[in-house]
């Protein structure tokens, strides 16, 4: 299978950042990785007084984040309040452990939550804007704040590059360079030469390798009918790297795809797909079963679909759900959906059924029986009880048009990875630090454990690159400037 599902790449062009051409040969903090991580990584630590630059492999930058819906896990924030959200930093953790199956380590759920809302303050000190917050996958409360990435990153890049801090694209990283265990620099492949920039603290955050059939089918064979679509640099060569020095991974058993994700190419597929499930859709399969508790995280639901025949199943909906599309979160966004033609869309269930292909009266006998239990107040089938999460209920899927997308499962982050602790240094296999090299983003295990809740992927990229390019900026100097 293809390793591209869509037509274009997107990524930030350099114009008008703090682009640098040339590799110096020493520097205070390397960051690599052009995705959330690295650049507030790169702030953090630039607001330290460090010379940071940040080396991105690919031309552009923005990596996994710009294809992620763009939501942030955060709690107590100004947005709950404007809409009457109750929520607490316990609930936080209580729920991240739930849904991680208690497979995380503690340690970084309690870094999260404790650092989430300075995290926040900060992101929103340098302009980043959030919108109205929606449940999503795994929250007890609506959490999730929907943000532009683009614009998210563009900030930050603009704000450490006033500090001083510089981005060098096109700049692949080769490999880490150690001496008696400390890290001091890195290994620069360019125009066919290897350049050797020397440092006081290197943080890896190059993503996870979502991009890599091979390594994916060595570590999570469970994937094999999945679509691949993180960043088009996420091959896990900054985890490699970091191998070589002997530091530990955890969590690769965890390896799950995103459910919703359109079947095959298309040029309005933004890489996130759409969750119609959460806001009163069903999934059914080829034959027109549901299979089931469509509540269910979309990770869960991702894998309840892989396992289904050709691992794609269908999205099934009425007006109801359709009226509750919001363009602002790509994940709600059914109506552009439908007028980009990837819906399939009927006046009743029967002409809907015909459509699909399915069974001959199974699609149009499991509505009933979904719609007559919901009616009766009856135990649903599949135990659902919810919308996502702990929230809403369900309706009956009753108002016409009736609508349906086929939906695939994609692997658009790994979430899982190095071994850290609190303050992002990467531990080797003994769990003990390795000297001045650091870790954040997707390429960081152990937050997540066996499960993903809506929005900790990018909450966390910024949360840990945060903590990262501080700690790391903090390194004593044993360069010769």
């Amino acid at each position: 299978m293809s390793t591209k599902v869509f037509a274009d790449e997107p990524g930030i062009t350099a114009e008008g950042l703090p682009v640098e051409h040339e590799l110096p040969d020493r520097v205070g903090v390397v960051v690599l990785g052009g995705g959330l991580a690295g650049a507030a990584a790169m702030l953090a630590a630039a607001e330290e007084g460090q010379y940071v630059i940040l080396l991105e492999k690919l031309p552009v930058l923005g990596g996994s984040t710009i294809r992620s819906a763009g939501l942030s896990a955060f709690v107590g924030t100004d947005e709950q309040r404007a809409q009457g959200i109750a929520d607490s930093e316990e609930l936080l953790r209580e729920d991240l452990l739930t849904v991680g199956l208690h497979r995380n380590d503690p340690e970084l759920v309690d870094t999260y939550v404790s650092h989430q809302a300075g995290t926040y303050r900060w992101l929103k000190a340098h302009g980043v804007e959030y919108g109205h917050i929606h449940a999503a996958s795994g929250q007890s409360a609506p959490r999730s704040h929907p943000s532009d990435t683009t614009a998210m990153l563009r900030s930050l890049f603009t704000a450490a590059g006033r500090l001083g801090a510089r981005i060098i694209v096109d700049a692949p990283v080769e490999r880490l360079v150690a001496d008696g265990g400390r890290v001091t620099g890195v290994v620069v492949e360019r125009d066919g030469a290897r350049h050797t920039i020397l440092c006081d603290a290197v943080v890896v955050a190059t993503g996870g390798f979502a991009r890599d059939r091979e390594l994916l089918d060595r570590v999570a064979p469970q994937m094999q009918h999945a679509l691949l679509a993180g960043g088009p640099g996420n091959s896990g060569d900054g985890m490699v790297m970091a191998q070589a020095l002997g530091a530990g991974v955890r969590d690769l058993p965890w390896i799950k795809g995103t459910y919703g994700i359109y079947h095959e190419p298309h040029p309005d597929e933004d890489g996130t797909g759409i969750l119609a499930v959460y806001k009163g859709a069903i999934m059914v399969d080829a034959h027109g079963r549901r299979f089931v508790d469509e509540s269910r995280p979309y990770k869960e639901l991702g894998d309840a679909s892989l396992a289904q025949e050709g691992g794609r199943t269908w999205q099934v909906f009425d007006a109801q759900a359709m009226a509750q599309s919001s363009d602002e979160v790509p994940i709600y966004d059914f109506a552009n959906r439908l007028a980009a033609g990837m819906l399939e869309t009927a006046d009743t269930i029967e002409e809907l059924a015909e459509r699909l292909g399915t069974d001959p009266g199974v699609l149009e006998q499991t509505v009933r029986d979904y719609n007559a239990r919901i009616t009766a107040g009856e135990r649903d089938a599949f135990g659902r009880e919810h919308l996502v999460g702990a929230v809403g209920r369900p309706t009956p899927i009753d108002a016409p048009p009736f609508h349906a997308q086929l939906s695939g499962t994609v692997v658009l982050a790994t979430y899982c990875g190095l071994t850290v602790d609190p303050a992002m240094r990467v531990l080797d296999v003994f769990g003990e630090p390795i000297e001045r090299l650091y870790a954040a983003g997707e390429v960081v295990g152990g937050l997540h454990g066996a499960g993903y809740m809506t929005g900790t992927s990018i909450g966390k990229s910024a949360i840990f690159g945060r903590i990262a390019g501080r700690h790391a900026a903090r390194e004593e100097s044993d360069l010769q400037w």
